[in-house]
């Protein structure tokens, strides 16, 4: 059963059908017109259109797989695919959960457990309260003892959801009460830690994988420093400007941690780094990522098929000394939003679909002319990724297919994506978490 909506679940859904595998496919209300459901075995509508009675529905999603008599549940990302509860249930129900044990997701789940696990294992972490802010005073005395700029996290989750940056005690009030709403709203959890913000860092992770056996590689880095607002909008392959060294501490720090909590299936380890080369431990995602096509392309390997088989029991067919990485992979995100609008989601009915081709270019996406993207859930609606020998040529043949791109009726972050991609600073690889931010301010005056 594939618990999960719109790219991801096709995604999972075409891994299974190429392993052989039959597919179960749930579906709210509104995504009952979906292309996922189309190449499923089997869809079952769960709920109404509202993620909490659908894709978030833990009772709903066992009975549907009861029914249907699956063996094994894909959480794909985001809604359930962290939720140590939902795993607990799976395995209670003697379903297969593909993804790590219950038992590490919840000592990964909670930041604040990270970074204690990190420590422990002499990993370096930013600065930061060593547990969960209960009060304002306490926030104040983290950050008057680490120094401001501070950032405030939610404990659990991701995304960039329940994150907040200050500058002063005004600001860290301010923002600490709209960090906490924004972690339970999404996360249905308040707790929230404040960590030393690091100016001018570039975001490196890490792939890795383990199986049942105690096998743990990584499939090497990622370089996601192209944000706004917490959110990845370009990942690469591998990460440009860090030195070999460097790349080889921040994987063997992944591994460290995988195995310090005998990690199994997929996940990613998240480091900063800062100007200095210093790097820092964030947090692990315990999930495919988004991003994971940037990997397949340069390593060769099928991330989800290489889940599917892990979870069934079967040992890593992967040894380290064997990952080798070529080339160069980049991966655009394309929204629904409205960039002049404030990047405000952009739902309704795609009147034309003409996504680009061509040697190097792959393109995950749901959509099609005629589609209408409902307002209920995350805006993204495609993911565009490129794969060539060197850097120059994959930014070469990233313009091209952005500009090949065309999606009518809807508001799209293309032209974005396009003009950061284009813009000499990517190009000389002089960028930081914060160009995005940056860049709009600037062409706003």
């Amino acid at each position: 059963m594939v618990a999960n909506r719109g790219e991801i679940a096709l995604r999972i859904i075409r891994a299974c059908r190429e392993m052989g595998i039959e597919t179960v496919a749930i579906c709210s209300k509104s995504d009952k017109n979906a292309m996922y459901l189309k190449q499923a075995d089997i869809p079952v509508c769960i709920g109404p259109s509202d993620a909490e009675g659908s894709y978030l529905n833990i009772p709903g999603i066992i009975s549907a797989a009861e029914i249907t008599d699956i063996e094994a549940i894909h959480p794909g990302y985001g809604f359930l695919s962290e939720v140590s509860h939902f795993a607990e249930v799976c395995e209670s129900s003697k379903i297969v959960f593909i993804g790590p044990k219950s038992e590490v997701l919840k000592k990964l789940g909670n930041k604040t457990e990270a970074r204690k696990i990190a420590i422990a294992n002499k990993i370096p972490v930013v600065p930061g309260s060593e547990s969960v802010v209960k009060s304002q005073q306490q926030a104040l005395d983290v950050a008057h003892k680490i120094g401001y700029p501070v950032i405030i996290k939610a404990s659990s989750g991701g995304g960039g959801r329940g994150m907040r940056v200050a500058h002063n005690d005004i600001s860290l009030v301010n923002s600490l009460a709209v960090a906490q709403r924004e972690a339970e709203a999404a996360f249905k959890d308040s707790s929230i830690y404040i960590e030393k913000y690091i100016e001018d860092a570039r975001h490196v992770e890490v792939q890795i994988f383990g199986d049942n056996y105690g096998n743990i590689i990584h499939l090497g880095e990622r370089d996601c420093t192209l944000q706004r607002r917490h959110q990845k909008l370009i990942e690469e392959s591998p990460s440009p400007h860090i030195s070999e060294r460097l790349r080889e501490e921040i994987c063997k720090a992944a591994i460290k941690i995988a195995k310090a909590v005998n990690y199994t299936n997929a996940g990613t380890v998240e480091f900063l780094v800062d100007k200095l080369g210093n790097f820092y431990f964030i947090e692990v995602n315990t999930r495919l990522q988004v991003e994971h096509p940037v990997t397949e392309m340069v390593t060769g390997i099928d991330l989800v098929k290489q889940q599917i088989r892990i979870a069934y029991g079967e040992r890593l067919n992967i040894k380290q000394k064997r990952v080798r990485p070529r080339g160069v992979a980049i991966e655009c995100r394309i929204n629904a939003e409205d960039p002049q609008n404030g990047f405000r989601p952009n739902p309704g009915k795609i009147t034309l679909y003409n996504p680009p081709g061509g040697r190097g270019v792959r393109v995950d996406s749901h959509v099609y002319s005629g589609y209408e993207i409902p307002p209920y859930y995350d805006s993204m609606i495609s993911k565009v990724i490129v794969y060539q020998k060197t850097r120059e040529e994959a930014i070469a043949c990233m313009k091209r297919a952005l500009k090949e791109y065309i999606i009518e009726g809807v508001k799209t972050t293309i032209q974005l994506n396009l003009e950061l991609i284009a813009h000499p600073q990517f190009a000389s690889g002089d960028i930081n978490t914060t160009f995005v931010e940056n860049l709009l301010a600037k062409n706003q005056h």
